[in-house]
């Protein structure tokens, strides 16, 4: 009787502890379960998202010699690369879809690069440096396949964002190539709409302008001084070209590289390792709307790219342009200025 009382409903105080810590037990284990396939599922989402080109079997040997790398860092498990790279990097309207239609890009068929820097990071990853491209620059535009199957003839005093709208990453590459006779390493590309989500999932950026800024054709208003932007705003700055200077592409340039800079900052003090969500949609953001060549095609190089960069800071980040003058045939186009923008680029090798 006794024993049946202390039981009461058949279970006595070990048995209801042993029953709570099994309830505990699952439910961990539950969460545990559910946090793995919540992380696997993250991973393959954004994993899927990234669109690649297979740059270096396009353009095969016929390209500046490669720079020997560095050894990687002291011997680890997972050691990262230490060697310089030189990634080119553009801005453009390239996919077709709701979100860059509002936000003024064009659709798949009509495609422009608005945007293009070469990223040099030194061996050791601690420096930078960005030399942005004016995109009104005349340039000799080398052979290029195009979508439809044929190749177009060299080009000269070309566009030099022509480049991109006749044969897509492999003829921008071979074309940046040609100019600066430096191999790219790797290849970048994020469209409007994923720029303006980017900078929406870091809680918007802070830029100082030092010009009021009139542009009705952006939709940017904004006087000189600080200025914390969000997406749709960051981006009408990288765009604006007619309120500013004499509306030329090289205004814009100043304002792009400012840009650079804000976000590189944006993104070192976020605590995006502290604070998952906003990781996810950082990462979401940027996948979301990356083109790359195969060498950063997946999550797990671009995350190894990402760690080798992690001593690198804003401060460290020197950004350029390259050193044109007015073209003689085109006062509204540039050309490269010689022998300073050919110092510039060996200086890059």
């Amino acid at each position: 009787m006794t024993g049946h009382k202390e039981g009461g409903d058949g279970v006595g105080p070990v048995g209801r502890r042993s029953r709570v810590l099994k309830a505990v037990g699952l439910t961990l284990a539950g969460v545990l379960v559910l946090g793995i396939g919540t992380a696997g599922w993250a991973y393959w989402h954004l994993n899927r998202n990234i669109k690649s080109v297979d740059i270096d079997s396009a353009l095969g040997d016929d390209r500046p010699v490669k720079a020997v790398s560095t050894p990687s860092s002291p011997a680890s498990a997972s050691p990262l690369p230490s060697g310089a790279l030189n990634i080119l990097v553009l801005g453009s309207d390239s996919r077709s879809g709701k979100a860059n239609a509002k936000l003024g890009g064009g659709d798949s068929s009509g495609a422009r690069s608005d945007t293009a820097m070469v990223v040099h990071i030194d061996a050791g990853r601690t420096r930078a440096t960005v030399v942005s491209i004016p995109r009104d620059t005349l340039v000799t535009r080398p052979a290029c396949h195009t979508s439809s199957g044929g190749t177009t003839a060299v080009a000269y005093d070309a566009m030099f964002n022509s480049a991109y709208s006749i044969g897509g990453p492999v003829c921008a590459v071979k074309t940046v190539e040609s100019l600066t006779d430096v191999r790219m390493d790797h290849y970048i590309e994020i469209d409007f709409s994923g720029f303006a989500t980017l900078v929406d999932a870091l809680g918007g950026v802070t830029v100082t302008t030092d010009d009021d800024i009139d542009d009705d054709k952006s939709h940017l208003h904004l006087a000189a001084g600080e200025h914390h932007l969000d997406g749709t705003q960051a981006l009408a700055l990288a765009r604006t070209r007619h309120g500013i200077g004499d509306g030329s592409d090289l205004g814009r340039i100043g304002l792009q590289q400012k840009l650079v800079k804000a976000l590189l900052a944006q993104i070192s003090s976020a605590g995006l390792l502290t604070e998952p969500v906003k990781l996810y949609n950082v990462a979401n953001a940027v996948t979301g709307s990356l083109t790359t060549d195969t060498g950063l095609d997946s999550l797990g190089e671009l995350t190894k790219l990402g760690q080798s960069l992690k001593s690198l800071s804003s401060d460290e980040v020197t950004t350029v342009m390259m050193p044109v003058v007015t073209a003689p045939s085109d006062h509204n186009r540039v050309i490269a200025n010689e022998p300073e923008a050919s110092d510039l680029w060996a200086s890059l090798k």
